[in-house]
């Protein structure tokens, strides 16, 4: 292990303790940095070969290795005979090695004992781990997908620039519905920078209040050529936008991480047009049908309504609706010739018995008697002298006949029987 490079005791013992009156020599910064990077552990680092010219009888080949997202790349330094005849500009590769400062320029390289090609396999691996990862955060749930509208006003489009994707789901989409409304983001859909690209259109995109459905298309590739769209940060931003997402990658053999992650899978490009619109001759033909079957439908209750009203008027009660007043009208005219004679027969039964009363009344009348001679005796108070020894001579009575009355005095007065 190297040991630290002393500090002289008249400059700062440490980098914060510098100031612009003390500062340190550029050298000495240097030689702290070659102590700081020689102190560091072998390691391994991945990265896309970008250049690679191999000089013949050369001890050591050089390299240049870059990040597969961002635009940062390192030298590395190998010996011939541990660089593999495999590897070539455009691999993707591992590389074993350990840091390595120059202070002659201050450039930081690598020294490799160790470079290996990735494979499919290794690719696959961890697209796979990648994905258990996601699927166990819920990321893929079925309760996560958005519906699709019915019919976008809008449909935003991240593709490549002027590929078949491209024209593949905008041909297709106006031929199903000709007033269809793009807004198109043409982005490096491959290599290095693609995965910023398409998250800054997904970006604009989902913040576009016009935009209802966004389509991410690309035409098929390789495993390598599709990476980007199995990108982590793609795969989250997809699952998290509020825009309803269809994914139109590759062929129907091809399933990147996303395809999981969108609201709808569409198996290629044209699919995705069939999907996200209507075809307007199919919605066409279903209205013809449904008018057609609503006719037919109206027709036939029609006919069964007029059916069951022609079986209502053959009734009685409507084909004949008076009879019934007619039969009620005789049955009022015989109880009201029933009433009368019942009426009469009562009324001329009440007169005999009526006038046999009269007849017995008058035969028990008084004045019947009266008129057969006989009168009656009244004195001063109205009372009935019927006896002689009720009147006394000199009282006034009165006697009552059968027409008119007379005033009596009484001057004698005999007792006896009637006969003397």
């Amino acid at each position: 292990m190297a040991s630290k490079i002393p500090v002289p005791a008249d400059l700062p013992q440490l980098a914060a303790q510098t100031t612009p009156e003390h500062p340190w020599p550029l050298r000495l910064l240097s030689a702290k940095i070659r102590e700081y990077v020689a102190a560091m552990s072998r390691l391994w680092v991945e990265g896309e070969v970008i250049t690679l010219q191999r000089r013949p009888g050369a001890k050591v080949q050089f390299l240049s290795l870059r990040d597969l997202e961002v635009k940062v790349s390192i030298t590395v330094k190998i010996l011939t005979h541990l660089l593999p005849d495999s590897i070539e500009p455009g691999s993707r590769v591992v590389v074993c090695a350990k840091p390595d400062f120059y202070e002659g320029n201050g450039s930081l390289s690598l020294w490799a004992d160790e470079i290996r090609p990735v494979g499919l396999g290794d690719i696959l691996a961890r697209l796979e781990r990648l994905k258990a990862q996601l699927m166990a955060e819920g990321l893929f749930d079925a309760s996560r997908k958005k519906p699709l509208p019915f019919l976008p006003a809008c449909i935003g489009l991240i593709c490549g620039r002027n590929t078949k994707a491209k024209e593949d789901v905008v041909v297709n989409s106006r031929l199903r519905w000709p007033a269809v409304c793009f807004d198109i983001r043409e982005v490096q859909v491959q290599g290095q920078g693609a995965v910023d690209a398409m998250l800054e259109a997904l970006a604009a995109l989902d913040a576009a209040p016009q935009v209802e459905v966004i389509v991410l298309a690309r035409g098929g590739g390789s495993v390598e050529d599709l990476l980007p769209f199995s990108d982590e940060r793609l795969v989250r931003a997809v699952a998290a936008a509020s825009t309803p997402i269809v994914s139109a990658i590759g062929h129907e053999g091809d399933s990147p991480i996303v395809d999981l992650a969108a609201d709808l899978r569409a198996s290629t490009p044209t699919d995705a047009a069939k999907r996200i619109v209507p075809d307007v001759a199919e919605e066409n033909a279903g209205l013809r049908d449904a008018v057609a079957r609503g006719r037919r439908s109206l027709e036939l209750r029609l006919q069964r309504a007029e059916d069951e009203l022609r079986s209502l008027t053959t009734r009685p009660a409507l084909a004949r609706p008076y009879e019934m007043v007619t039969v009620r009208e005789q049955d009022i005219r015989s109880l009201r010739t029933w009433l009368r004679s019942h009426v009469t027969q009562r009324i001329d039964r009440a007169e005999s018995e009526v006038s046999a009363l009269l007849s017995q009344t008058r035969a028990l009348s008084p004045l019947a008697t009266l008129g057969r001679g006989y009168s009656i005796l009244l004195d001063e108070q109205g009372r009935v002298i019927s006896d002689a020894a009720e009147t006394a001579p000199g009282d006034r009575l009165t006697g009552v006949l059968a027409s008119g009355r007379l005033t009596l005095n009484v001057h004698t007065i005999v007792q006896g029987d009637h006969d003397e």
